[in-house]
Parts: structure tokens; C-alpha cells; sequence
């Protein structure tokens, strides 16, 4: 089903609304669809994101801030399909290139040549997209020396590394980046940089969760301010930049 949108927008977020259970973990979406949710007491439950809407115009670069715990990985696994809303309706109007969560998709022991392949092929790409970008994968992660090694023994730079890489190169007009931003050395943060500057400027519309306030800057006009599950604040980044530090002080 989707929600009431304007003609314009990529994405459409409709009063949206996640409820989780204490004590155990987030149902996936795999679980949504198999398993008959069971009734849950109140008091052992509650909610991570709440009476959420927002739309997002195609090219827009947004970021999105709050504390730990405040829901912004939460919504973008929302928007990327990853979960589904309790409450409400998502409608994403293109494909989506996620980097949410890195280990997402990667087997601790396989290699990372053998992952980098399953990787981009539970992302969409042909056999013959694959080998097309092999080695523009391979070069701008760095990773050529260990590409036969068991991806178990990567650093954690080296595993984000490898998944941007892969994320990096798919034609999807919907880009979400989760903080990953900030694992990794100075260089290859720059060539990261490089990589979402040139996606923005062919049009992709982007979605940043970060801490930092430089990279915000870097990329984003808009933010979205999340505070205990709600949205908070909606605007121009400067203003919701200044609200939020407010609140943090407070």
C-alpha cells in the first residue's frame, strides 16, 4: 500500500511508526512474513520510531542526527525494506544502494574475493556487472593483497572498506549511508568523499546518519532530527544542526 505522495518524491514516509520487544531482538522481515506475530504485553514492549512522515525529492541530500538510541538506523532500514513498519506506510519510488550494516550479506568464511562476488549479486548485479567492476572494486578498496583471504581476518576498516566499495558502484538512484563513514583511515575516507560527491552530482539522492557535523555539512542541505523515536525536526541543516546541539546541552 502506498502513502498519500507528491507527484515529485523518490520516497514517501506516512506517519510511520516501529514497535519493538524488550528482551529480544527486532523482527526482520523474513520473520514478519513467515511467522504469526505474537500479542505482546504493554509493558514489554515499545516504540522505536513513532507518528514518523517525511518526503524526500529526487537528488535531495539528506542527513539524519539524534542521540543513540533516538531511531536513524532504525528508519533507514524502514526505507531500505530491510524492516517493516508496524504503523503507517513507505513508499520508495526507486532502487536503493544500502550501506546500513556492513557485515549484512558478507560470510566470516568465505573470502573476501568470494564475498565481494556474493555481495554484489545479493545487491542486484549480473554475472557480467560483476566482472565488468571486479577491478574497480578491488582497486578502490585496497584490499588486493587479502582479497583470498578469509574475510573473518579483516580489520573492521578493511571489511567497510570492501562493502562501500561494492555499495559504491551500483546504479541505483537511492543512496543510504549508516556511520560507516567514520571506520577507516584519512585516505580512504577522502576517496570515499569523492565517490558520494560524484553520486550527488549525477543526481542520486542521499541519506547520511552520522555524528559528525563535517561530513553533515559536506553533503546535506536537510536534516531530519530524531528525538526518542520522533521526528523531532525537519529543515534546513543549519537550523536543525542548532536545535539538536540545544537539546544536547539541555
Amino acid at each position: 500500500m502506498s502513502s498519500p505522495s507528491s507527484p515529485q518524491s523518490i520516497i514517501s514516509v506516512h506517519d510511520v511508526g516501529l514497535n519493538f520487544h524488550k528482551g529480544r531482538s527486532s523482527e526482520s522481515l523474513r520473520e514478519k512474513l513467515l511467522f504469526r506475530p505474537k500479542k505482546v504485553p504493554a509493558a514489554q514492549s515499545f516504540w522505536a520510531l513513532r507518528h514518523v512522515s517525511f518526503d524526500v525529492a529526487p537528488g535531495e541530500a539528506i542527513g539524519v542526527v539524534g542521540r543513540n538510541g533516538s531511531g536513524k538506523s532504525t528508519l533507514l532500514k524502514l526505507v531500505a525494506g530491510v524492516m517493516l513498519p508496524d504503523e503507517g506506510t513507505i513508499d520508495v519510488r526507486d532502487a536503493v544502494a544500502p550501506l546500513i550494516e556492513i557485515t549484512g550479506g558478507f560470510v566470516p568464511e568465505l573470502t573476501g574475493r568470494e564475498n565481494l562476488v556474493l555481495s554484489a549479486g545479493l545487491h542486484g548485479m549480473t554475472p557480467r556487472e560483476i566482472d565488468e567492476h571486479f577491478d574497480e572494486i578491488v582497486e578502490f578498496s585496497g584490499v588486493g593483497d587479502f582479497l583470498d583471504t578469509p574475510f573473518r581476518h579483516y580489520s573492521s576498516g578493511m571489511k567497510v572498506r570492501l562493502a562501500f566499495s561494492v555499495i559504491s558502484v551500483l546504479d541505483a538512484p537511492i543512496l543510504m549511508v549508516d556511520e560507516v563513514l567514520a571506520v577507516g583511515d584519512k585516505a580512504f575516507r577522502e576517496k570515499c568523499y569523492a565517490r558520494i560527491r560524484q553520486r550527488l552530482d549525477s543526481g542520486t539522492t542521499l541519506f547520511l546518519v552520522s555524528h559528525s557535523e563535517n561530513d553533515l555539512k559536506r553533503f546535506c542541505t536537510r536534516a531530519l532530527y530524531l528525538k526518542n523515536g520522533v521526528l523531532a525536526q525537519d529543515g534546513p541543516l543549519n537550523e536543525v544542526m542548532q536545535r539538536y546541539a540545544a537539546d544536547s546541552e539541555s
